[in-house]
């Protein structure tokens, strides 16, 4: 399973990078807000610094919602770095602009992904990613997981290349139970992905083996 970082903050991209675990980056434009960076050309200007900083995918997202806006918007995204993987919405012009670029051979992920059924539209579409969001189905006392269960099976029904990114992600669990299903791609915030480090019985140990390792050379 592929780890994306899901967030514009380049010291928490370093330091996930640092891991030597990360596969890549997920941005949106509410990300790029949080960290102060707003206008056309200082947000093109981070989707490069962010391209520098990692080896793999970096999705960088459409504003317009018409399809000659977002086919306009995500040329000139792609053409920023090799990184760059368009970030489409899930809506009817979006299916087409993935199309669009799919048959291009630009990348794409097809986010706000909340059904199935919006799921399998964006793999008949040749999408590169589908971003189902599970935390925000959660939210709304749905259960994410069976989500993601869900497009599985499709996927694996028909042989699907389109890779499930399980976006959305808040907690150590979620990583867990998207590993256990077969999620392609999980993307969530560091903490999310420094909790998979954390366990009580490690930290006993660890103070137990160093406690006894200055006993012995004391």
């Amino acid at each position: 399973m592929k780890f994306f970082i899901d967030t514009a903050n380049l010291k928490d991209i370093k330091e996930a990078n640092d891991l030597g675990i990360l596969d890549g980056v997920t941005t949106n434009p509410s990300l790029m807000v949080k960290e102060g960076i707003t206008g056309a050309n200082n947000i093109t200007a981070h989707y490069v610094k962010i391209c520098e900083l990692v080896n793999g995918d970096v999705s960088a997202e459409v504003i317009a919602t018409d399809l000659a806006g977002m086919i306009a918007e995500g040329e000139k995204l792609a053409a920023l770095h090799p990184q760059i993987v368009v970030k489409i919405p899930m809506i009817k012009e979006g299916i087409k602009a993935i199309k669009y670029f799919s048959d291009k051979g630009i990348k794409t992920n097809c986010t706000l992904v909340f059904s199935a059924g919006q799921a399998l539209l964006a793999a008949k579409a040749g999408a590169t990613y589908v971003s189902p969001f599970i935390g925000r189905l959660d939210d709304i006392s749905t259960d994410g997981m069976a989500l993601i269960d869900e497009i599985r099976l499709i996927y694996n029904n028909y042989g699907y290349k389109t890779q499930i990114l399980a976006a959305s992600v808040r907690h150590v669990m979620h990583i867990i139970n998207c590993a256990k299903i077969g999620a392609d791609v999980i993307t969530g915030p560091l903490s999310a992905i420094e909790g998979l480090l954390k366990h009580p019985l490690t930290d006993i140990g660890l103070a137990t083996f160093l406690s006894d390792y200055q006993k012995g050379n004391s």
